[in-house]
């Protein structure tokens, strides 16, 4: 590598340690299904579990398949986001920041998905009669992550795009 190691590390961990403490402190004090409201009107806490996606796509409570499958893209997206970290260049700190919280995001929730078969949400979203799936700090990573990273590969593309 020719870069710091630690910009793919540092918060990568602290992503996966953030998630895995959120999620033990909703399962300890929050009941399955419960509402905690903390601000009314925009945002709650839940317990709700989610054997799909991010933000409850795919949230099919009887697919062990389809929870074989989401194991396996993990993984997978887990060795593609190493390889591609491992080609980053030097000047790479805000591609490298926004792998790892893509990176951290991945394995807090593939970590629920071993331990439990299923991933922990707990952030409750809502503005008058719209509403947000239920998410976790893993999802929410994984979101910034990839917004900044296509954020960071649009201006590089520009950058390229001169005449």
């Amino acid at each position: 590598m020719t870069h710091r190691p630690h910009l793919m590390v540092w918060p990568a961990l602290a992503v996966i340690l953030l998630d895995q403490a959120t999620k033990w402190a909703v399962t300890r004090w929050i009941r399955p299904h419960e509402t905690v409201p903390v601000v009314k009107g925009f945002f709650n806490l839940v317990h709700v579990r989610n054997r799909g996606i991010a933000f409850g796509l795919m949230n099919d409570p009887g697919g062990t398949l389809q929870s074989y499958l989401l194991l396996g893209a993990s993984l997978l997206a887990i060795c593609i986001l190493l390889w591609w970290f491992k080609r980053l260049g030097e000047g790479g700190g805000i591609m490298a920041l926004c792998l790892s919280l893509i990176l951290g995001g991945a394995v807090g929730n593939l970590v629920d998905r071993f331990r439990l078969g299923e991933v922990i949400d707990f952030a409750d979203v809502h503005l008058g009669s719209y509403h947000w799936p239920a998410f976790n700090v893993a999802d929410s990573a994984i979101t910034v992550g990839t917004l900044g990273l296509a954020l960071s590969l649009f201006i590089k593309g520009k950058g390229d795009d001169r005449s």
